[in-house]
């Protein structure tokens, strides 16, 4: 639970406070992040090479797994920044032998990856796919509209993501996909949110869930409590449990040396963490609002205003949360209330990420929100890096076995101390470290 979360601003560590690993980031941490991606995509790779023969007739299930299969090297993109790509997966003899892949710039792997999410996109609006995908399909049980969906909305984030850095093609793509609904559908509703709900039995509880059964280890930020208690958010029901000892909200600090009177910090609330077969979130619909609202205030012919889309996301983030109407409009006539600023969407979004804490990891780099999130306080860094990670640590096996080849990407990306030096090509903030 530590790492995105931790880096997001959400959660903090109230027990064991000595092990650091989730704050400091070397390249023992998060190596599994890494092969996630990679396996996945060999995977991947298999079932369209086994269905390629016959490519006609399993469209349905081949544009799912390339979806997925974009979907993660957008993952890793964001993750890490230069990554093997025009070289990987290729080991076997017959795809070239290659043991030590090339590092490529993440710049020239973002465009290439949009560019293949449009491919899928232009095929999956002329349709004719036939197959069932199946029951194995535990994202949206076999869907295949809301797989649709699904790529239309990752184009979307993705290019909102660059959209300070690579303005024509962000603009180009997010009023392609918003200038012509019925080619390009987008999750605009809670019913098609991209959820992975777990099983629910040993070995595959849902892992915030599963956490709990024998820790207890974590609670929410001070950072995230106090701001919603200072907004009179009433997320916060949901999204947390009041302190046992008097019933209060309240937050703890990110890094702290004490270990603090555990009765006195707020928990995760229930429907995030108390549910055996809960949900992992991947994309929300209020998502889709949200960027809708920040490429309308950019310009971008959307179809609806920034005010109107910014309203639209809150809804759908509160109701997601089971929060009534009467308190969705008390709060967007008072603290929540349209300011005709990005610094609203982005503030909101952030809220509404909770849970999908990659993606609010993502956010925080890109726009600086939440303002008050600060490095780990025991952090071994000191005052050199004043800021959480920049991007994860390259993984040990990578050190090991193909060394020159991560050596020449850390140079060329300024990394220091694994996790900082020279951001992401997409995170233009000034001043941190």
């Amino acid at each position: 639970m530590d790492g995105y979360g931790t880096f997001a601003g959400y959660i903090v560590k109230i027990q064991y406070l000595d092990d650091l690993s989730g704050l400091i980031p070397s390249n023992n941490t998060y190596g599994n992040r890494w092969n996630n991606c990679y396996w996945g995509n060999t995977q991947l790779n298999t079932l369209l090479e086994n269905t390629e023969a016959a490519a006609d007739g399993n469209k349905n299930i081949r544009w799912a797994a390339r979806i997925w299969k974009n979907y993660l090297w957008f993952y890793a993109l964001d993750s890490w920044g230069d990554i093997p790509y025009s070289e990987a997966l290729r080991g076997e003899t017959s795809k070239g032998g290659i043991l030590l892949s090339k590092y490529d710039n993440q710049k020239d792997i973002y465009t290439d990856v949009l560019a293949n999410m449009k491919t899928i996109a232009d095929e999956m609006a002329v349709g004719g796919g036939t197959d069932k995908i199946g029951a194995g399909d535990f994202l949206f049980s076999g869907s295949v509209a809301k797989w649709q969906k699904f790529c239309n909305s990752i184009r979307l984030r993705a290019a909102m993501r660059i959209s300070a850095v690579a303005p024509a093609l962000a603009k180009q793509t997010i009023e392609e996909i918003c200038g012509n609904p019925t080619k390009y559908p987008l999750i605009e509703t809670n019913d098609d949110n991209a959820y992975f709900f777990w099983q629910g039995s040993s070995p595959y509880f849902e892992p915030w869930y599963d956490n709990k059964r024998t820790r207890d280890d974590h609670g929410l930020s001070d950072i995230f409590i106090n701001h919603l208690l200072d907004t009179n958010d009433p997320r916060i029901s949901a999204i947390a449990k009041p302190a046992t000892k008097d019933d209060t909200y309240r937050g703890f600090q990110n890094g702290a040396a004490a270990q603090p009177q555990l009765n006195t910090i707020s928990r995760i609330g229930a429907i995030y963490r108390d549910n055996p077969s809960g949900f992992t979130p991947y994309y929300k619909s209020c998502e889709t609002f949200f960027i809708k609202a920040e490429a309308a205030m950019l310009g971008y012919n959307v179809g609806i205003t920034a005010a109107d889309a910014y309203d639209k996301a809150v809804r759908l983030s509160m109701a997601s949360n089971n929060i009534s109407n009467d308190l969705t409009d008390a709060y967007l006539a008072g603290k929540g209330k349209w300011d005709n600023t990005k610094a609203r969407i982005w503030w909101e979004q952030w809220v509404a990420l909770f849970k999908e804490n990659h993606e609010a990891w993502c956010l925080y780099r890109r726009t600086g929100v939440p303002t008050t999130n600060y490095v780990s306080l025991r952090s071994i860094y000191g005052t050199t890096h004043t800021d959480q990670p920049f991007r994860l640590p390259y993984p040990q096996n990578q050190y090991l076995y193909n060394k020159a080849q991560l050596d020449l990407a850390v140079a060329s990306q300024g990394i220091v101390d694994y996790c900082w030096g020279k951001q992401l090509w997409w995170d233009t903030r000034t001043g941190v470290k």
